[in-house]
């Protein structure tokens, strides 16, 4: 079988390009983010999403994250304005953490790193499909949301509380009537650039969306997340944590703030 992917030093990301060339290209991400070099975009325009609970359907356990999915078979839970140029559809979304509090985010913000980075992944249905969409350079929006350390998040809990139905890899459970806006900071700034996915095939679709403003989780909720397993029900128990790339090279694109 050929070798897979993975955040081990064999298959981490310093090995991704061998099989997925455009993991070296010129939109990766993540991105390390310095404000001082970042300027406001004033023609930027606010954001809103507007989530059916009801287009909740599952959580799942892939080896590599958790992840919760949506029915994104028409128009019932989406995200508009911002950068975005028309309405994009939310398919899913997904954690990224570390082994301990002190790290775990993809990007990060003047040199600090956060507990974990949560990614709300859309697409726009002008592509009709999901597929289609990954090739276009608009066909993805992502809504990244960092998780600091504090006081416990109730709503984050709903998610936690159901890992218990998917601890290893490969296993999938109903998870419905679930609004993810929930999960928004109050504050709706952003800074906004043109990247791509942070996992295999690294595809540089992504019109991102990276909220200023951190949520809050409890030490034990960060915890939690990481009593996942990368291994099988049948397998050695492995530990899921550190799945986050590192940043990559901007190589010359603009990120732009939606605030002053």
């Amino acid at each position: 079988m050929a070798k897979e992917w993975g955040y081990a030093s064999h298959n981490g990301p310093d090995h991704w390009h061998e099989l997925y060339p455009i993991a070296k290209g010129d939109n990766q991400s993540p991105i390390e983010l310095h404000t001082k070099d970042i300027k406001h975009d004033p023609s930027l325009q606010p954001w809103s999403a507007s989530y059916d609970p009801g287009s909740c359907k599952s959580i799942l356990n892939n080896g590599k994250t958790c992840r919760v999915v949506f029915d994104d078979t028409f128009d019932r839970s989406m995200l508009r304005g911002g950068p975005l140029t028309g309405p994009y559809r939310l398919r899913q979304f997904h954690l990224h953490w570390g082994s301990s509090d002190d790290h775990g985010s993809e990007h990060t913000v003047d040199g600090v790193k956060y507990a974990a980075e949560l990614h709300l992944v859309h697409w726009n249905p002008k592509y009709n499909t999901f597929g289609e969409a990954l090739k276009q350079p608009d066909g993805i929006a992502v809504v990244g949301i960092f998780l600091k350390i504090g006081r416990e998040k109730g709503e984050f809990q709903l998610v936690l509380d159901a890992l218990d139905k998917v601890k290893t890899k490969g296993k999938e459970a109903p998870f419905t009537h679930f609004d993810p806006s929930c999960l928004f900071p109050a504050c709706r700034d952003y800074w906004t650039y043109h990247g791509s996915f942070t996992t295999p095939p690294c595809e540089e679709c992504i019109v991102w969306l990276l909220l200023k403003e951190p949520i809050t989780v409890s030490s034990d909720q960060m915890a939690k997340l990481r009593s996942l397993f990368s291994s099988a029900e049948n397998e050695p128990p492995v530990p899921l944590v550190g799945n986050w790339r590192p940043p990559q090279p901007i190589k010359g694109r603009v990120v732009r703030a939606s605030f002053k």
